[in-house]
């Protein structure tokens, strides 16, 4: 079973709709069994919150499937309980480094870099207020994750 879990600031906006479009993925695929997928925060300001509603709205907008979820930071010892640790953007790719005193087996990564642009990030909506474009960026970088894992 390949484990992945999805990081960003505040596990509201992106990292959430990450682990959800990546499951729907892997449900039409008919995958699920062979994935485990979770998503987290860097930070502790949104810790036992929702989806983000500008965020669940463009979700659900795309008929992506959620569950009850609940904003949580990451925790030092689940560096070794995932195989892939994928973060949204160069703060949160730093912050993981941070948490997890390096990256000694090589598990944290961008999303963007399983993309034709490796080097972009995926721009947080809560600031942009572009949940659509979040939405497409997410879902081509999960779409690339995937065809590399599958």
């Amino acid at each position: 079973m390949i484990k992945i879990i999805f990081i960003c600031h505040g596990n509201i906006c992106r990292s959430v709709s990450a682990e959800y479009i990546f499951k729907d993925m892997l449900k039409k695929r008919k995958l699920s069994s062979s994935f485990y997928v979770d998503s987290a925060a860097t930070s502790r300001e949104e810790l036992g919150n929702e989806i983000y509603p500008n965020m669940r709205r463009t979700l659900e907008s795309h008929d992506v499937a959620i569950l009850n979820h609940r904003a949580r930071q990451i925790q030092k010892n689940e560096y070794d309980e995932f195989d892939y640790i994928i973060a949204m953007d160069e703060e949160n790719m730093y912050n993981l480094k941070r948490i997890f005193a390096g990256d000694s087996k090589n598990k944290i990564h961008y999303l963007m870099e399983y993309t034709s642009t490796p080097y972009a990030e995926i721009e947080d909506p809560w600031y942009t207020r572009n949940f659509e474009k979040a939405y497409q960026d997410i879902y081509l970088g999960c779409l690339g994750l995937l065809d590399k894992l599958s």
